[in-house]
């Protein structure tokens, strides 16, 4: 039997920046969906809170001071962005897993029973990168596909730096010298968490950063074909 393959989507895909392309980017990720159930696979879909979640930490953060507390907005963006990707696959009969999981565990338990689970975030500290790694250890996966906003990761911030060059391949080790692995604070984005990457060094998951809004990008990584983005070897 072939093992769960997982993604981590970023939340940023589902921003409203990004409202023009939502529609033909939903209706592809469902193709991507019908795809992998046609062909006997199970995929963990991992999302992330986005805007959404930044607004509501930003909007408590004038009253709470505590990180996890503010962790705990953060999730709950995650969760109902998961569950808008969830009931959108179980309404074209993909068989998806009916709750969304709060922990890595229990959510590969469901593989047992279902194609596709969707979950988002589980605990304070951990972003849903790190919860994608965390999830691809537990159902036995060696890799895992961080598809983000940016085409690849870069030795500088692209946004700051016009010579900033993209990696197109690097290893777990280039990586933690490039970011840490250092909690990031709340609402605090990276192209890939830095908590994320230490638990992919200790469980030896290979990392793909691609950009996701292209879902084609997607399904040639997880068919294990040739992609634009930047790999990252265990």
């Amino acid at each position: 039997m072939r093992l769960p393959q997982v993604i981590a989507l970023g939340g940023s895909l589902l921003r409203p920046e990004e409202s023009e392309n939502r529609k033909t980017w939903f209706g592809k990720l469902r193709q991507l969906a019908v795809h992998i159930e046609g062909n006997s696979r199970k995929l963990g879909i991992v999302v992330g809170g986005g805007l959404p979640a930044r607004e509501g930490i930003e909007l408590a953060s004038n009253l709470i001071s505590d990180s996890d507390r503010l962790d705990e907005v953060g999730i709950a963006a995650t969760r109902i962005n998961a569950t808008i990707i969830q009931q959108i696959l179980i309404d074209i009969g993909c068989n998806v897993a009916p709750s969304i999981p709060h922990n890595t565990v229990d959510a590969a338990q469901y593989f047992d029973q279902y194609n596709i689970v969707v979950m988002g975030g589980t605990t304070p500290g951990h972003t849903t990168d790190a919860v994608a790694i965390s999830l691809a250890r537990d159902c036995g996966a060696r890799d895992c596909i961080i598809a983000t906003n940016v085409s690849h990761i870069f030795d500088k911030d692209p946004k700051v730096s016009e010579d900033a060059k993209p990696f197109v391949e690097m290893t777990i080790y280039e990586l933690i010298e490039l970011i840490g692995t250092d909690r990031m604070k709340p609402g605090q984005s990276a192209v890939v968490d830095p908590i994320a990457v230490g638990l992919a060094e200790k469980s030896q998951i290979n990392i793909a950063v691609l950009d996701g809004r292209d879902i084609d990008l997607i399904e040639s990584a997880l068919d294990g074909k040739e992609f634009e983005g930047t790999l990252v070897r265990s």
